[in-house]
């Protein structure tokens, strides 16, 4: 199975939700719609559901048209970030529901409800009602009722976000397996880079309703086309400052100069902005071979194991994430240091022009979210 997206359209009150968007996803993939409230993701959703129908284009399964085609006529699963079970019901009979309504023979839906607690640890929690389960049990109840329905289309809008910490950490590392056991084509909606990073598959970044850049996850977070790909896959946000290139020597924004070093040195004189994620940044002790600026601290978010030191340069503010606990004060003065081959630089209409090679982007130098991922997922 396929289903496609052809050139769609979807204006809501005179506001387009979705513009001019064009997507194949294919039997046995997982595709993660990344952005921001109100990006797009759930009206793209919505409309591969075909709870919605578009202003224009067209929704087509292995090529056939089903623009106008309800909801209840498609192979479609959903499972939003509200775990939503019958509360009167057994955790067995919630799985069950969408077998019962199916007509399926009584052995059958034994069969297929055993499966499903196996794949999402349930086993223990069949004979128990939703009320009885922890959150995060409640929410692997929604999705084995989504998974045993056999659809060939699975949709999960933030499905972990009203989960804690531990929780979602726990089913975010199995969801992959479970989705792969599956076979159907899964869409899987998230604000948060870290999620896309250990989830996989193919990321949708999205923006004001446009999908910036499709592509492998990791290739998509690493080579980000634009800036504003760029800032929507970062997490802290991420830091930028300008440049101008002349004569082999750069002048950033604030005035100081440098060498052309690293991805400077072949770049055609001109203007640029580089962009920076926060453990790109590295307080600097021995500079050799950095681009060091004077920074003030705001304040330092300790969480453990890595410290977030939000800092200001000039009009600017950056965010620096660092392994461990680094207690700075506000207000105090330190150096903040950039390596010229460790940044992504844009050019005059934010398209990409130059990015850290894989290799030296994939090393664990520091402990940002999405670099922790990624290597847990590669791992």
């Amino acid at each position: 199975m396929s289903i496609t997206l052809d050139h769609v359209t979807r204006i809501i009150d005179g506001v387009p939700a979705i513009r001019d968007v064009s997507l194949t996803l294919e039997r046995g993939t997982l595709s993660v719609l990344l952005g921001p409230t109100l990006s797009g993701k759930t009206s793209i959703m919505r409309l591969l559901a075909g709870l919605d129908k578009p202003t224009s284009g067209r929704v087509l399964v292995d090529g056939k048209d089903v623009t106008g085609i309800d909801v209840r006529q498609r192979s479609v699963a959903m499972v939003y970030q509200q775990f939503i079970n019958y509360p009167s019901l057994t955790v067995y009979e919630n799985i069950a529901s969408p077998l019962r309504v199916q007509g399926r023979p009584k052995e059958e839906i034994d069969r297929r409800v055993q499966e499903a607690g196996r794949l999402l640890k349930l086993e223990p929690f069949l004979n128990r009602t939703p009320l009885q389960l922890s959150g995060g049990q409640q929410q692997r109840t929604a999705i084995a009722r989504a998974l045993v329905k056999g659809a060939d289309l699975v949709l999960l809008d933030e499905p972990l976000a009203n989960l804690d910490y531990k929780l979602r950490e726990e089913l975010r590392t199995e969801l992959p397996r479970i989705f792969e056991a599956s076979g159907a084509i899964f869409v899987y909606a998230t604000t948060e880079p870290s999620e896309a990073l250990l989830l996989g598959g193919d990321t949708l970044c999205m923006w004001e309703g446009e999908v910036l850049q499709h592509g492998e996850t990791s290739k998509v977070y690493r080579h980000p086309d634009t800036l504003r790909v760029a800032q929507v896959f970062s997490d802290p946000p991420l830091n930028i400052v300008g440049i101008e290139k002349k004569n082999g020597s750069v002048a950033y924004s604030d005035g100081r100069e440098a060498p052309a070093t690293g991805l400077y040195a072949n770049l055609p004189d001109g203007a640029y902005r580089v962009g920076f994620r926060a453990h790109q940044i590295e307080i600097a002790g021995d500079a050799a071979g950095r681009h060091v600026f004077p920074a003030t601290v705001s304040v330092t978010e300790i969480t453990g194991s890595e410290s977030f030191v939000h800092l200001r340069h000039e009009s600017s503010d950056w965010v620096a994430v660092l392994h461990g606990v680094h207690e700075f004060e506000p207000g105090e003065r330190l150096d903040a240091a950039l390596d010229p081959d460790n940044v992504f630089v844009f050019d005059a209409a934010n398209r990409l022009v130059a990015s850290p090679p894989m290799a030296f982007s994939s090393e664990l130098r520091s402990g940002s979210h999405q670099e922790n991922a990624l290597n847990q997922k590669n791992a």
